[in-house]
């Protein structure tokens, strides 16, 4: 069964599983304690961390081994906040960071301190000058991942680092998906890691923070890892992570290469076979392994279940698999169509055979789909005499309010209006990426008693 969700946890690495038995055997023994077990223990725990800031390009001692990247995230946040807690309580995130980097800002913010979002662009990227004009003199710290881990596009952190170099404000990276590829662009201050998106053991994070950069580790007082990861290393993982990193790194420039001649296939025949399709992300500035399309008039969890049925593994950010029922906060920050969301993110070692068979069973599956959901095939019909139409798809979810547009609006004169009651938040997206892609216009929002009127006019 191919397995095309890389992006949520790679598969285990050989290189890391055979760190990993052997470790096991090792180092059992406290790191910390003088006697030969313990010795032997240090001297596997000191290689490991030589290992892994030789891959990130920072010193040893500048790097510390956490229980998972998100503590490593928050660990970094809220040390580099606490240490520069004299400057000011500003923090400055970019909108489509990971959810670890969002949760510690909405604590940091329940605390007391600021929060400021910079936008992106259609293409999931900052401006880097935009972000650069956030760094006010207040600001305590600035974060922004290396690489989208929901759509893939490289977000500009080397311009980034040095507009917080010139601005005096430290950079924190999430770099979770983007290490297995290369190290991170200079000029960061902190950054964090997670083993698992490599091909590592589950339960290794690691955070560098750069010498010079002031940092107040919060929480109790440990002796462990500089303090600033307490408790007992799991140190056959932490072995096994680093062994894993480096062997990775070593097939990078390849691998990266065959992966992404796969994905620039999965980008260009997924609009020429399925109707109705936006592929989401920078085409160009973009990891070599992951691709996110979405699909009009498509539940993501149906298709995601039929594509599961198929044997195909893949993931989404549409709001129809979120109990929440809302979209991602990555492609809602895009302002791009969220319903029917699949993302593919493509492990070490993925068959061609598999992607062509996933190209070859997707155009029935999305086509089941939409049939089931009463789809419209065209969007054309014959214009009826009403100047303005308006349709109600209260308590209706994705992507019933899109669809039920989609039927309705050939039905009125060109220049006249579609109105679509929803409360859907969704629809908030999903519609103006809907005329976008129809090339319709999109009027605006209006309130209405519940949820909201979304104005749509038909141009064509």
């Amino acid at each position: 069964m191919p397995y095309f969700d890389a992006a949520s946890a790679a598969p285990l690495h050989p290189v890391a599983r055979q760190a990993l038995l052997a470790a096991l055997d090792e180092g059992w023994a406290d790191p910390a304690r003088l006697y030969r077990e313990g010795r032997r223990a240090r001297l596997l725990l000191d290689a490991a961390r030589e290992a892994a800031a030789e891959g990130v390009g920072c010193r040893p001692d500048e790097l510390v081994f956490t229980s998972s990247g998100t503590r490593a995230v928050h660990s970094g946040i809220s040390g580099a906040l606490a240490g520069r807690r004299r400057v000011g309580r500003r923090l400055v995130v970019s909108a489509v960071e990971h959810s670890s980097v969002l949760h510690a800002a909405a604590d940091h913010g329940d605390r007391g301190g600021t929060v400021h979002r910079v936008p992106v662009e259609r293409t999931g990227a900052v401006d880097a000058e935009t972000f650069g004009r956030a760094l006010t003199e207040d600001t305590a710290l600035a974060c922004l991942q290396s690489a989208s881990h929901e759509v893939g596009t490289e977000q500009p952190v080397a311009e980034a680092a040095g507009l917080c170099r010139a601005a005096g404000v430290p950079l924190l990276v999430d770099a979770a998906q983007s290490l297995a590829w290369g190290p991170v662009p200079e000029g960061w201050s902190l950054l964090a890691g997670s083993a698992h998106k490599w091909g590592g053991p589950a339960g290794v994070g690691l955070l560098a923070v750069r010498k010079g950069v002031r940092f107040a580790p919060q929480g109790p007082a440990d002796e462990r890892e500089s303090g600033r990861a307490p408790g007992f290393e799991n140190l056959p993982a932490i072995v096994a992570a680093a062994a894993s990193l480096r062997a990775v790194r070593a097939e990078a420039d390849a691998e990266g290469a065959r992966l992404r001649a796969l994905v620039d296939r999965i980008r260009a025949r997924v609009p020429a076979l399925v109707p109705d399709v936006e592929v989401v992300g920078d085409p160009v500035r973009r990891l070599p392994h992951l691709v996110t399309f979405s699909c009009l008039y498509v539940d993501g969890e149906t298709l995601l279940g039929e594509l599961d049925r198929a044997g195909f593994s893949v993931s989404s950010g549409s709001s129809c698999t979120s109990s929440t029922l809302t979209p991602s906060h990555v492609l809602k920050a895009m302002g791009v169509l969220s319903e029917g969301n699949v993302r593919v993110s493509l492990p070490r070692g993925t068959a061609e055979e598999d992607v062509d068979r996933f190209l070859e069973v997707l155009p029935g599956l999305v086509a089941g789909v939409r049939e089931k959901l009463d789809a419209p095939v065209t969007t054309a019909s014959s214009p009826a005499p009403d100047d303005s139409l308006v349709v109600d798809a209260l308590g209706k979810r994705c992507p019933i309010p899109v669809i039920e547009l989609a039927k309705v609006i050939g039905g009125v004169p060109v220049g006249a209006t579609v109105t679509v009651l929803s409360d859907d938040e969704a629809a908030r997206l999903d519609i103006p990426a809907w005329c976008a892609m129809r090339e319709q216009e999109y009027v605006g929002e209006e309130p209405a008693d519940r949820g909201a009127a979304y104005v749509v006019r038909r141009l064509s």
